[in-house]
């Protein structure tokens, strides 16, 4: 049986016939009992579970999903990945993130499809040029890659943009940042999936978190639709529903969850070759490797768990497309979703113990999670296996609300997800 993904494996196995290849991960009945337990199996949960094995030597470890992997904002968003924030805290975050992205494909045998065609942060105003140059700096400062383009620099990266002098969102200029890309997120997915199985890692799908098991005033496991399952810590990988899981553990969140919603066009050939992003058309757009537009915007601002998103925020993102790019003004849409996320009020994660001792979270990406799913999932792997927080994910725990220790990056998040 073939395991190993290569060049030669896929002549082997065409040659005969496809019949060789090896599960790309197994799925198995529930154990009594593990060393930990995550809960929610897209991005951040299967990435725990394989630095859980592959860092920590951890493999006695289970990834339980209601659904399917992948199957909730892992597979709902624009895929972006980027660094470029503004406070030191988040730079190290999320550069970590992207640097591990960098080398993922080789590390997984897995092809994410990472492609870092740079990323453009308009600026239409003397103003906004102002805050793109002390972004730039604050960027350079902190360890990662950016400049300041002028229009010049814009003509060169967005040759079909409306530069037209009566255009409503001028380009002046604006930050850049070559490392920014995109990545399949299916493929992110997946491959985490496939690895931390290779490990050991029992992958459980179709199986729902129903309550806490809490005795002498900790957290001792999980009461699932497939049975009780105990463990010696359990981490909360679940996004847009983290209040409502929270709330099963008897203790509050500041989140609140909103609808994000994006859509992409009929596929066209390549005219569009970088990330494109105007903070004041609240509009984004790439092309994908298929060709189709893929464009987002802003939060649907009234708290949600449709995943189908509204007509007035569509008609806003489609607006400033087509008021930065005419030409597309004849594309067709294709199809149109929404994905559940968990905003917190400095739009910055939430990584460390719960109040419920025994039990992790990792939530509070808002529209950043599938950046972050390597740092996300590397952080909440060492919280989990050591009890104690690594020194890039200690500025977000959960007592700076207390402690009044923000990391507002509310900019920082913009509408590029």
């Amino acid at each position: 049986m073939t395991r190993h993904y290569s060049a030669l494996s896929l002549v082997k196995e065409g040659l005969n016939n496809q019949k060789g290849w090896v599960r790309a991960w197994e799925s198995r009945a529930p154990k009594p009992r593990y060393d930990v337990v995550i809960i929610g199996g897209g991005g951040h949960g299967l990435a725990t579970a394989y630095y859980l094995a592959r860092t920590h030597g951890i493999t006695n470890v289970a990834v339980i999903e209601k659904g399917w992997l992948g199957g909730g904002n892992t597979g709902r968003n624009t895929t972006v990945v980027r660094s470029n924030y503004f406070f030191p805290e988040s730079v190290r975050l999320y550069d970590m993130s992207l640097k591990l992205y960098e080398g993922l494909s080789r590390e997984l045998n897995y092809n994410i499809m990472l492609s870092q065609r740079g990323m453009i942060s308009l600026a239409h105003t003397p103003a906004e040029m102002e805050m793109s140059a002390r972004v730039v700096n604050a960027m350079q400062i902190n360890g990662t890659d950016a400049e300041l383009f002028g229009p010049e620099d814009v003509r060169r990266v967005l040759p079909i943009y409306n530069f037209s002098d009566k255009a409503r969102y001028p380009a002046l200029g604006g930050v850049w940042q070559g490392r920014s890309g995109t990545a399949r997120h299916d493929a992110v997915a997946w491959g985490y999936a496939r690895a931390a199985s290779r490990l050991g890692v029992d992958i459980l799908q179709q199986c729902e978190v129903q309550d806490f098991l809490i005795e002498g005033g900790r957290c001792r496991g999980v009461v699932t639709s497939r049975g009780t399952i105990r463990a010696d810590r359990v981490g909360m990988a679940v996004a847009g529903h983290s209040s409502q899981m929270a709330a099963r553990a008897g203790f509050r969140l500041p989140v609140v969850s909103y609808a994000l919603q994006a859509c992409v066009s009929e596929p066209v050939k390549p005219v569009l070759d970088t990330i494109v992003l105007s903070p004041g058309a609240g509009t984004y757009a790439s092309q994908s490797d298929k060709g189709e537009m893929v464009v987002g915007g802003g939060l649907d601002r009234i708290p949600s768990y449709g995943q189908r998103g509204n007509l007035p925020v569509l008609e806003t993102v489609l607006s400033g497309l087509v008021e930065m790019f005419p030409a597309f003004r004849q594309l067709r849409l294709m199809r149109q979703w929404a994905g559940i996320v968990d905003v917190v009020p400095d739009s910055s994660p939430i990584l460390g113990e719960s109040p419920l001792p025994g039990l992790f979270l990792n939530c509070g990406w808002g529209t950043g999670g599938f950046k972050a799913i390597p740092a996300g999932g590397t952080l909440l792997a060492h919280l989990l296996a050591t009890g104690i927080h690594h020194d890039i994910s200690r500025p977000f725990d959960l007592d700076r609300f207390a402690t009044g220790r923000l990391i507002d990056e509310a900019a920082g998040s913009g509408i590029a997800h």
